[in-house]
């Protein structure tokens, strides 16, 4: 009965957890899990921020593409919408809206950086300065 009534729990959990990616189109994760989605799925890891933030650094390997610039939404439309993308921001804010229109424009494979890079930093995670 014990391992019947587990078993029932984790796949309840499970549901939840997923809830948020059927609901979205995407995925949005804490640090510890986007390092570790990351560290497990090869994809595209890419920074949202402007230049002036990305001085104080990024995550290694992360694209850059300034969100608020006026080409923005032309580069990410542009992108291949086959493969994985990893992105974040400094707080979640912009992220969360490019991942809503990377959706918007058929992209399936999107985590977000639920906290940013805020909580990239916090979590103690790698970072590399210009």
């Amino acid at each position: 009965m014990t391992t019947k009534l587990i078993i029932v729990f984790l796949l309840v959990i499970g549901s939840f957890s997923n809830m948020n990616a059927q609901k979205t189109g995407y995925k949005n994760v804490g640090a510890a899990e986007f390092k570790s989605l990351m560290e497990k799925k090869k994809g595209v890891l890419i920074d949202l921020r402007t230049p002036d933030e990305i001085k104080k650094g990024k995550i290694k390997g992360a694209e850059e593409i300034d969100f608020f610039a006026a080409d923005a939404e032309r580069k990410i439309t542009k992108l291949n919408k086959k493969k994985t993308y990893y992105i974040y921001c400094a707080g979640g804010g912009r992220s969360g809206d490019c991942a809503e229109l990377m959706v918007k424009n058929g992209f399936k494979n999107i985590v977000n950086l639920e906290k940013g890079f805020s909580d990239w930093k916090k979590a103690g995670f790698e970072i590399e300065t210009k």
